[in-house]
Parts: C-alpha cells; structure tokens; sequence
C-alpha cells in the first residue's frame, strides 16, 4: 500500500474495494456503474454531459467527445489509479503535460510480436480538447467547485511532430467523381452515386448528406424551385436555387436523380440503402440511428476499388474535389464561402443579401470550368491520336 496515507486510501477505495465487493457478488456489482465522487474529473465529465451545452452539439461531435474524455480519464497513473478519480483541485498544468505525452505515444506490437511505439497526436489533441471544453462548461454550472484556472488551456497543442509532412486531405478529380458513379450504379449503389455528385454540386459534409438531407427540404411545394442545403456542424442553412434568371436548371442531372428519388422517398432521410433489409419493410438510411457510418464507409472502398481509383479516396474526397473545382473555376472567396456556408464575422451583415447571387454565378462558372476542361481534354486526345 506504500507509506502515503493519502495515496493508499485512494487505491483502497478506488481499485482495492471494488475488486472485492465484485469477487463477493459475482460480478452483479460491476453492472451497477458507480456515482463519481463530487469534485473530481469524472463527476465534471458528469457535469458537462448533463448541460444544456451538452444537448446542443451534434451527435458525431459528441461521440468524439466522449472518446478523448474517456482516454484521459481513464489513464492509469503512476499510483494505480485513474486520472478521472483525481480531484479537480490537483490539477495543474504540469500535470496535465504529464497524462497528454504519456498519450500522445501508444505501444503495439507487430506480427513478430515486437513492441512498436506510434504516434496518435490527433486523437490525443482531440481528448485535451474535449477536456478543455469540459472545464469552462463545468465551471460555468459549478464555479464553487471547479477551479477558475483551466489547465487545457493554452497547451501549444502541434498538430503534426516537428519535421513531419502536411498531410494532404485526398482530393478527387472530376473524372474520379464519374467514374465513380459509374462504378456504384453497376455494383448497385445508385444512391451513393447521387450523394457523391450531391457532396459535389452542394460542399455538404458526408455525415450531413446521410444524416440531415432530409427528402422535405428538396423542392418542397412552398419553394419547388430551391433546395434546403444544412450544416448542422456550423449552425447554417441556406436555400439554395436551383435554377438561374432566366429557369435554367443549374443541376440537371443532380436534380434528375433527385427528382427520382422523391417519387419513392415520401418522408425522412432522402439517401436510403439500396438494398432491402431482412429485418426491416422499409429501406434504411445509411446513416444509423447512433449515427455510425462505417457500413457506408465499407461500401464506398468496395465502389472505389471496383472503379479503380486510388485507394486513398474517401467520400469526403468528393467535397474536397468540389471546392477545388471551385477554386479553379475562379470563384471569389465570398462565392466560396456562401457555397459551403463557411462564416466570416466581418462579413456576417451583407452575407444574406449576397448569397443567392453568388450561389448562382459560382454554379455557372464551375459548370464552364468543367466544361473548358473536357474540351481540352478532348484536343488532347486528338493531338496524340
């Protein structure tokens, strides 16, 4: 037990105790979760996850939250004991420095069974982060009882090891893009086709394509020529036209697509699987109800692979490729911004009144770039023949 009072009553209570009382039930007592102790960091994870401030932030935020609070919390520190049972009143900077290297850096092992050490500077970036937002939440509802000084704050967080590369997000081509689609309608994925040309045409995020477009906000009877675009990360809406000054569709073959899928999807999510479910009458989104998109995830490397593509591509690519083509059609940064609803406080007053202007004279002239570019290709081609 070691000759410090205080520490051996720690590991009495917190390790030693609970260990027996769950040999002497059976382990019953490890189903009953026990209440953490008032004043130490996980009654402040408590804390935090009964706020209001909890309820507002989106659910894949909040998973991820719940991932970096746990890693930090559960670390075992050098007594035996966890970091979450550590009263808020310890805390310092020293030793929060402490904990997030001792995370940065996780041990595995190879097929040879030989202990290799790697770096996970994201995810522990993320925990100090989550902790961090923690504390000023928790303070906020208990300032008698959480400290005023945040030990998350201002940690100099790197998001790369010094001397490591940038690494570069994987853009996707606009030849990428078709051919992927080709692809997921052979294989029999039509709607993820679509949501890839969506993502494209629109910026929205993948999480948003499959968890907030809902079929209603697609030309509904109020605005049948517009289409409700939503960033549930930032807090944005937008309608965005769907046809020019003079009822040029803007989308064509998107809102084709678009218009087929509304005459089966009467309400909810618009992309569905497209395969039918043995346990379920009705197709099921892609996104689940834990909003947990691996499956999709898995089906768009199977699309990815079965097109050829380079492995790296993602779903995201496809936004990316989309504000790339952007900036390569010259759209101005406001046009930018009003297409993937990024906000900019200097400009917030005159936002509203530009962005159905620069909606569609960014569509027209990423629509021109595209077109420009298939011509050269095409001279290209010619050239060589």
């Amino acid at each position: 037990m070691g000759e410090d009072y205080a520490a051996a009553m720690g590991r009495a209570e917190n390790i030693l105790l609970p260990a027996f009382d769950s040999w002497a039930s059976g382990g019953l007592t490890d189903m009953v979760p026990p209440s953490p102790l008032p004043g130490t960091f996980d009654w402040l994870v408590s804390i935090f996850e009964a706020h209001q401030k909890w309820r507002e932030i989106d659910h894949y935020t909040q998973r991820l939250y719940k991932q970096g609070l746990a890693l930090f919390a559960n670390h075992t520190l050098k007594d035996g004991t966890r970091a979450g049972s550590k009263h808020l009143s310890d805390f310092t900077m020293g030793f929060v420095d402490a904990v997030y290297a001792k995370l940065l850096v996780v041990e595995d092992r190879d097929a040879s069974g030989n202990v290799v050490k790697r770096e996970r500077r994201r995810f522990a970036n993320a925990a100090m982060a989550s902790c961090r937002r923690a504390w000023f939440v928790g303070r906020r509802a208990q300032e008698t009882k959480v400290p005023t000084i945040n030990p998350f704050s201002r940690m100099g967080l790197k998001t790369r090891a010094p001397g490591q590369p940038v690494r570069q997000t994987p853009t996707a081509t606009w030849d990428e893009l078709v051919a992927f689609r080709a692809a997921a309608k052979e294989l029999g994925y039509r709607s993820v086709g679509t949501a890839a040309l969506l993502t494209w045409e629109w910026l929205q995020r993948e999480e948003h394509v499959f968890g907030a477009f809902d079929i209603s906000h697609y030309r509904p009877k109020e605005r049948p020529n517009s289409v409700k675009i939503v960033h549930p990360k930032n807090g944005e809406e937008a309608w965005w036209p769907l046809f020019d000054e003079t009822g040029e569709p803007l989308f064509p073959e998107l809102m084709a697509e678009l218009d087929a899928i509304k005459e089966t999807v009467v309400t909810g999510l618009a992309f569905r699987r497209d395969h039918e479910h043995r346990r379920s009458p009705t197709q099921l989104p892609w996104i689940t109800e834990r909003k947990d998109l691996r499956y999709l995830r898995r089906v768009v490397r199977r699309i990815v692979a079965a097109a050829q593509l380079r492995s790296e591509l993602s779903f995201t690519s496809f936004r990316h490729g989309g504000f790339t083509e952007g900036a390569d059609s010259d759209l101005t940064d406001a046009e930018l911004r009003a297409a993937g609803r990024h906000r900019s406080a200097r400009q917030l007053p005159t936002y509203a009144k530009r962005t159905r202007k620069q909606l569609i004279a960014g569509s027209k002239k990423r629509h021109d770039e595209r077109a420009r570019a298939a011509l050269i290709g095409i001279a290209t081609t010619l050239v060589s023949e």
